[in-house]
């Protein structure tokens, strides 16, 4: 399930959400009933489940931005800290901040393209530390200007953590904070115990169900 919230750091508010099948259609036990009406949600619900999940991600945020939601940054995992997605998001007028994997992606600094573990070398320490260690101002392959900020791993203090933020105008330390509020959502889908407080075999259900727990505003 993609789950999109707003918060202020005070409050938390679930905004849309859309419950995801496999992009390849190799990986799907089910395909969609030919028989299913096209013009029902259901069937909309279904086409949504198939897209790639970057897509969607692009789309529920279009959603709410043409509802009038206003907010300043998008928050998001490893999973979705991707150039292409980000470029898309700062094409929306959103800043993104996000966790980034080790993985291939490399960042240009100084006209060299760089792995993570490259540029934390290269990253300039900061004053403190205890939490966050270094942080360096670089460009994504597309062009976007990024701060990447490495801080200490709390569950093992050996190893750091990378946080990207396309607002490079920031301090380590907002960027810190801010990056923490994205750990309401994961708050908010365990105290309504989605995962757990029933079971079903039927998508139209699975769908009713998270609208009702979900005191979702469309």
């Amino acid at each position: 399930m993609l789950t999109l919230g707003w918060t202020d750091s005070f409050s938390f508010i679930p905004v849309d959400f859309a419950l995801m099948n496999s992009a390849k259609k190799e990986n799907r036990k089910q395909e969609i009933n030919p028989n299913l009406d096209k013009r029902t949600s259901g069937y909309k619900r279904r086409l949504e489940a198939i897209e790639s999940k970057l897509t969607v991600v692009s789309k529920l945020l279009d959603h709410a931005l043409e509802k009038g939601i206003i907010a300043d940054y998008v928050l998001m995992d490893t999973w979705f800290t991707q150039a292409p997605l980000i470029q898309e998001i700062t094409s929306k007028g959103l800043y993104v901040i996000g966790m980034v994997k080790q993985l291939n992606q490399r960042y240009l600094l100084n006209g060299q393209k760089l792995t993570l573990d490259q540029l934390y070398q290269k990253a300039k320490p900061h004053m403190d530390k205890k939490e966050i260690l270094c942080s360096v101002h670089v460009s994504l392959d597309n062009g976007i200007p990024t701060k990447i900020l490495f801080v200490r791993n709390r569950n093992k203090r050996s190893e750091w953590l990378a946080i990207l933020s396309t607002d490079t105008t920031l301090s380590n330390e907002e960027i810190v904070r801010i990056y923490g509020m994205r750990w309401d959502i994961e708050v908010s889908k365990s105290l309504l115990n989605l995962g757990k407080e029933f079971q079903g075999r039927s998508y139209d259900m699975l769908i009713s169900h998270t609208t009702i727990v979900l005191p979702v505003i469309f």
